[in-house]
């Protein structure tokens, strides 16, 4: 019969994933402003291991309240930077050793499954309404799109963001021995 983890095996369970896990992830999180979308992020960051988030434009912070609501403490796992304009970001991932994805639909763009996401990437994700700015396009190393067969133009932001990192890390554990 099939049972849940309990706790102290999910603990154990992570702790061989993390032991496996040697890149790093970034985020760029521009003029995202929806507290829960934020909050969201923010937990899926914080699961997936991301190293250091970088808010640009106008994104909400995690302090903010309703933001705390469905991120529930998980931005104490991951450093962020507070929001500066969105090249200066992409600058600052650059500095410290990312590569930095863009994850919009462009004409450019590679699909999610294809791009080189198996090294230390910093995923950038934008706005609600309008996604990643020009500027922020322009500054970044590639981009990437999910693939999408639906009648839906495209996933929300804390989805999307969730998606891309998921990708991430299948990349790198791919080729990892069963355990």
């Amino acid at each position: 019969m099939r049972r849940q983890l309990r706790p102290t095996d999910v603990k154990r369970l992570n702790r061989t994933w993390r032991r496996n896990t040697r890149n790093r992830l970034g985020l760029i999180i521009e003029s995202v402003t929806g507290p829960f979308n934020i909050g969201s992020i923010f937990r899926s960051a914080a699961a997936f291991g991301v190293d250091e988030i970088w808010l640009a434009g106008n994104a909400t912070p995690p302090t903010n309240p309703k933001a705390g609501k469905t991120a529930l403490g998980t931005e104490r796992f991951v450093t962020w930077h507070e929001a500066m304009p969105a090249t200066e970001a992409v600058k600052a991932a650059r500095e410290e050793g990312y590569t930095v994805l863009a994850v919009e639909l462009t004409a450019e763009a590679v699909p999610l499954h294809r791009a080189e996401l198996s090294r230390d990437v910093c995923l950038v994700v934008g706005s609600e309404d309008h996604g990643c700015s020009p500027a922020l396009l322009d500054a970044a190393d590639g981009v990437c799109y999910i693939p999408q067969i639906g009648r839906v133009g495209s996933f929300n932001v804390a989805v999307a963001t969730a998606i891309a990192l998921a990708e991430a890390r299948r990349q790198e554990w791919e080729n990892l021995p069963e355990s």
